[in-house]
């Protein structure tokens, strides 16, 4: 039993850096298209360039208010950061 909760967690926290990587790699593409760089993003959400890295690598799980706040410096609806 133990190992099968913990085969489930190892699946789980996998598939979780997969979508957070996806997501990463949405909001990196959304802000090439509109020719920001990481520094002009960061400043318009009035956070650190390195917390643009760490979203767009799949390093962090940002809060949805984060989520919500980069959709709208992109200028996109919140659902087109998780079209993948």
């Amino acid at each position: 039993m133990n190992f099968i909760l913990k085969s489930n967690l190892c699946f789980m926290q996998e598939t979780d850096s997969i979508i957070l990587k996806k997501i990463g790699d949405k909001v990196r593409e959304i802000r090439l298209q509109k020719k920001l760089t990481q520094k002009e993003l960061a400043f318009d959400l009035d956070i650190e360039i390195s917390q643009i890295t760490r979203i767009e690598t799949g390093k962090i799980n940002t809060s949805i208010l984060n989520l919500f706040k980069i959709a709208k410096a992109l200028e996109v609806d919140i659902k087109e950061l998780f079209n993948f």
